[in-house]
């Protein structure tokens, strides 16, 4: 048998079709009580002036190196966290050539308004539900997006990721509602949230924001150390179903 040297020195990658990696990134955050995520408006074809996730071609680097590097140069946004979301790459999906894409997913309490880089002609937030006919195969990478952090708020403390360090109950709710879509119950959300071990724990201080005048102030909130939400928040449709 051959050794690796000598089947690698006479290797011939060119007898295979070639294949580029991207990385596209879901940025999303909640602004005027709506859940957002970035766009770009593309300035070069293919799909020119059509809005698409931020995103663009690996180079000699990390794959997360570049999902931060392409969201910089297309947004000037960085320092948010990112999570690996999973991996696109129907034959299709790009028609220049073979293409795979590792999708991130970024959320922060808040990000700032984006200024356009690198081949994009411009970039904004933009309501999710607005979020329609993107460029590529970026409509079901958002949906895909979408549901990750749709059902981690059920059984994680993501949503604590949505606001600042210390919050009021109300605040974490707004969250809830604006991932979820739906309108919940307040009397509901905040018994649920404080009988969950270490979800969040209390300040032992009051905040004059939210609160209704003449009323209590609201007691403020940060996040606890439970990784786990147990028991979990249901979306209200799918407690409906459950019961």
């Amino acid at each position: 048998m051959n050794s690796e040297q000598d089947f690698l020195s006479a290797y011939d990658p060119r007898a295979y079709a070639p294949v580029a990696v991207t990385v596209d990134v879901v940025a999303l955050t909640v602004r005027d009580g709506e859940l957002q995520v970035l766009l770009i408006e593309r300035g070069e074809h293919p799909f020119a002036g059509r809005y698409a996730l931020p995103g663009g071609f690996v180079r000699d680097e990390p794959l997360e190196t570049a999902a931060r590097r392409e969201l910089a140069e297309e947004t000037e946004l960085d320092r948010v966290h990112l999570e690996q979301l999973g991996t696109f790459g129907d034959p299709g999906r790009d028609p220049r050539m073979r293409v795979v894409s590792v999708a991130y997913l970024a959320f922060a309490p808040s990000m700032p308004d984006p200024a356009s880089g690198g081949d994009a002609a411009s970039a904004a937030w933009v309501p999710v539900a607005q979020a329609r006919e993107l460029a590529f195969d970026h409509d079901a990478i958002l949906a895909a997006g979408l549901e990750r952090v749709r059902a981690k708020l059920e059984y994680t403390p993501l949503a604590t990721a949505f606001v600042g360090p210390e919050f009021t109950i109300a605040e974490l709710r707004a969250v809830y509602a604006a991932v979820w879509g739906e309108d919940l119950h307040a009397g509901n959300f905040h018994r649920k949230v404080l009988s969950v071990p270490g979800f969040v724990e209390s300040t032992g201080t009051t905040t004059e924001r939210g609160g209704e005048r003449g009323g209590p102030k609201p007691r403020l909130y940060r996040a606890g150390d439970a990784r786990l939400l147990h028991p979990a928040l249901l979306r209200p449709a799918r407690e409906a179903d459950i019961r």
